[in-house]
């Protein structure tokens, strides 16, 4: 009986003792100088939704319904020529309709992570400077032409959900901003 009680007081103190000594020797992951700077100097942008339409054939076929808010340098959006949101209106424009990235009839070609890249350059193109570090694709949706048409008609019909855009990888938008972030961006308004 007694060798059961040191054997159980024993594995206590070696399971003490070594959770003791991770969270001692635990440390929090390493943040570079240059990855401190760029958090410095970082805002998040809410973004707004922006519809653009599928032409194919000459013709509007839907519409992509799109929110995308981006992690900015905050020195340098002060100085922008043209305000962010009509840049980014312009770019989506450019991107989604002009490049035509994504595909309604054969969304497995989509990739999620190609799509933010393609923006953010592309901002940061027309921007002439590194104003973009991040976008985050909070929304993007399609919505068919029949489907507005139906809307249109009035409460008599079911209404339609957008369609989510999925990627190749299976995965939908929905990006957040940080709740911090969220809260200083509503306050600044």
């Amino acid at each position: 009986m007694l060798k059961l009680v040191f054997t159980g007081v024993w594995v206590c103190a070696v399971t003490l003792g070594s959770v003791y000594f991770s969270i001692q020797h635990a440390s929090a992951p390493v943040e570079s100088d240059a990855e401190a700077d760029r958090r410095a100097l970082q805002q998040y942008v809410p973004g707004e939704i922006i519809t653009v339409p599928v032409i194919t054939d000459g013709a509007v076929q839907g519409y992509f319904l799109t929110k995308l808010s981006f992690a900015v340098d905050k020195n340098k959006i002060k100085h922008l020529d043209v305000p962010l949101k009509e840049t980014v209106t312009n770019a989506l424009f450019d991107i989604l309709v002009g490049k035509k990235l994504i595909n309604v009839a054969d969304n497995t070609s989509f990739d999620l992570a190609q799509f933010k890249t393609t923006v953010k350059d592309g901002l940061n193109k027309d921007m002439r400077d590194e104003v973009i570090f991040d976008v985050l694709v909070e929304q993007l949706e399609y919505l068919s032409k029949a489907d507005v048409a139906r809307i249109a008609k009035g409460a008599s019909q079911p209404q339609q959900q957008p369609v989510a855009i999925v990627d190749k990888n299976g995965e939908t938008a929905h990006d957040e901003i940080p709740e911090a972030e969220r809260r200083a961006a509503a306050a600044a308004k």
